[in-house]
């Protein structure tokens, strides 16, 4: 009997094909960098794609996604090889940050009748938007009454659908300060039964705007923010794509704002010259260098 030809990493000849059309569309379509010892977690993935189709194997997946029918199904493809690990108060000094050093300022500028914008880019299930929205609350009972808004962004629509609800399985409770659990998260349903949820309150929720955003294509956003949530987002691009997209953050951000990234990120100086790093992994762009990134391109 003639068996299947096999690539020395134990997969079909077959697969790994499959594999490197995965992967590139990964990277053309989001910018997502997929090393080929991935290939078990994607495979994974994909059979739960398959099945919903009614296909038979990866082979007539990958068909399906390189034909002129398979742009709907590249966006379900992304939207299942996104990762969102994510948490409640995630790297807790960054709010805390937030809390003592920048709220007192953006409030009393919202008070005065300015316009406040922060973005949460790659906001996964709402986790990090809620958590800026109940630290700006603690502080200001009444912002909602105030120009302030919370825009959260994440490629991934199926996740966005979860983040709108702002309901969660209440084990998650537990990262959540006691005094913000009391104030700004409520119960849904029976808590001693296991499938016990709660909800973020309403007035937390209504701070929070969602939307569908690919990273590496267009930002339609006119306006800059005050403060930028990037945090364990660009380590799943490749180098090159993250350099790219450095830039387009700083940009993004005002003159004095502030940019908070991931524990395992680093901000490449020689891209990013405007920003000034002054806590662990939180940056602030010099109120004093507007026009010079102008002066780097030309």
């Amino acid at each position: 009997m003639t068996r299947p030809s096999a690539h020395p990493s134990g997969l079909s000849n077959a697969d790994r094909r499959n594999f490197d059309i995965i992967a590139e569309i990964a990277h053309k379509e989001a910018g997502l960098a997929i090393p080929f010892e991935k290939a078990p977690m994607v495979f994974a993935r994909l059979s739960k794609l398959q099945s919903r189709l009614g296909l038979n194997d990866a082979g007539e997946y990958c068909t399906l996604l390189t034909s002129s029918k398979g742009d709907l199904e590249r966006r379900h493809l992304i939207c299942a090889l996104t990762t969102n690990v994510t948490s409640f108060f995630r790297e807790a000094h960054h709010f805390d940050y937030m809390r003592k050093i920048i709220a007192p300022d953006l409030i009393a500028r919202a008070r005065a009748g300015d316009r406040i914008r922060i973005w949460s880019a790659g906001c996964s299930d709402g986790s990090e938007p809620y958590s800026i929205a109940m630290t700006l609350l603690d502080c200001c009972r009444d912002i909602g009454q105030f120009d302030i808004r919370i825009l959260a962004t994440d490629i991934d629509c199926e996740i966005l659908g979860i983040a709108r609800l702002g309901r969660y399985k209440a084990d998650r409770l537990g990262s959540i300060p006691e005094s913000y659990r009391r104030n700004f998260v409520e119960q849904v349903g029976d808590a001693d039964k296991d499938a016990a949820l709660i909800q973020v309150s309403s007035t937390a929720r209504n701070l929070v705007h969602f939307r569908e955003l690919n990273l590496v294509g267009h930002w339609p956003m006119k306006q800059k923010f005050d403060i930028i949530f990037c945090r364990n987002v660009l380590i799943y691009f490749d180098q090159d794509t993250q350099m790219r997209l450095w830039p387009r953050f700083e940009d993004a951000c005002k003159p004095g704002g502030h940019l908070f990234i991931g524990h395992s990120e680093r901000l490449p100086s020689r891209h990013t010259t405007d920003f000034r790093p002054i806590a662990t992994t939180t940056y602030r762009r010099h109120p004093a260098d507007t026009g010079r990134r102008q002066d780097r391109e030309e």
